[in-house]
């Protein structure tokens, strides 16, 4: 099976250098390398120019290009017409060598699978359940002889009765699905949505479709929605043994106010593309758990030393919530 990488980057040639590093080392090399760069200076492709990669393919966008949506679907365009399969990783990613190893065999095991996504392994917070010991499920949530504590805003949502009734990776009717990920058991398991970070697709579901450019820009959610959409073409899955760290580079990122206004505008859009005509008890739902992640947001102010980040991001999610009833994104 013949693959193809495509890594957008933007301002972050340590990072990416680290990365492409990773890539060396692993069991299985990919076919082809493309660097899709919305730098606005010459750092990264400096980078580039220093070291020697196989295979590799750099590409500097000008700015009507700049941004992961049109960086992802620019890549896209530029992937060889024999390529069975492209993947994504972010630029501030690092792989366990046998990463793209375990992500082909994925493919080649079951043909209806579609998509394919990683753990990020140093983000993971699943422990082996004690044998005799007593979960509160309100504080915990167990899967498999595992156990995850729940964060303080799924636990305020367990005691509403506003948890997800679905697994990890599945998005309930109201959305806001479970977050928690899976245990590092080596298993697979069909999802509904996969992470950017760690993604992708046989290429025959590019022939058809592309990231919506209702994202351009910072692009929060995208990978959810392409995910959805993606889903006509087969089934999507995460795979435990297709493995790497993860390590949110700050740089790029939006301010908190434009990132919570993001939170609820981008969440409304994509629980719309995968259920465009939700039922009044599902409508509710997804109100109910929006106004309380607000609510406990703007309770980080108090109880949070980044009270300015939680003003802000709460005041953005609250002016994205009442913004819907004016102008629904389309």
């Amino acid at each position: 099976m013949k693959f193809s990488l495509i890594i957008c980057t933007y301002m972050r040639p340590k990072s990416l250098l680290q990365l492409l590093r990773s890539v060396q080392l692993q069991t299985l090399y990919p076919d082809e390398i493309l660097i899709i760069d919305g730098s606005t200076n010459k750092e990264t492709e400096a980078v580039i120019a220093e070291n020697e990669f196989r295979n590799l393919h750099y590409f500097l966008v000008q700015e009507n290009f700049r941004g992961l949506t049109k960086q992802r679907n620019f890549g896209i365009d530029k992937v060889a017409e024999t390529s069975d399969v492209v993947a994504f990783l972010d630029d501030d990613t690092e792989l366990i060598p046998n990463y793209f190893e375990e992500l082909i065999k994925t493919f080649t095991v079951n043909q209806e699978i579609s998509g394919v996504g990683g753990v990020a392994i140093n983000e993971n917070r699943w422990s082996l359940a004690e044998p005799n010991k007593k979960y509160d499920s309100n504080h915990y949530f167990q899967f498999e002889g595992f156990v995850y504590k729940e964060g303080h805003r799924n636990v305020v949502r367990n005691y509403f009765g506003l948890h997800s009734n679905l697994g990890p990776g599945r998005m309930p009717d109201y959305s806001h699905g479970k977050t928690c990920g899976f245990p590092l058991n080596g298993k697979t398991y069909e999802v509904d949505l996969l992470v950017g970070m760690s993604f992708a697709f046989r290429k025959k579901v590019f022939d058809s479709l592309r990231f919506s450019s209702y994202f351009e820009g910072y692009g929060l959610y995208e990978d959810a929605d392409f995910s959805i959409r993606a889903l006509q073409f087969g089934k999507n899955v995460i795979n435990t043994k297709v493995q790497l760290n993860h390590y949110h580079h700050l740089s790029g990122r939006p301010n908190q106010y434009r990132y919570g206004k993001m939170v609820v505008t981008n969440g409304w859009y994509v629980w719309r593309t995968k259920n465009p005509k939700p039922a009044l008890l599902h409508q509710l739902k997804w109100h109910s758990i929006t106004l309380l992640l607000i609510a406990i947001r703007y309770s980080n102010v108090l109880n949070k030393s980044n009270k300015k980040e939680a003003l802000m991001e709460a005041f953005g999610r609250t002016v994205g919530w009442g913004n819907l009833y004016f102008s629904k994104p389309k």
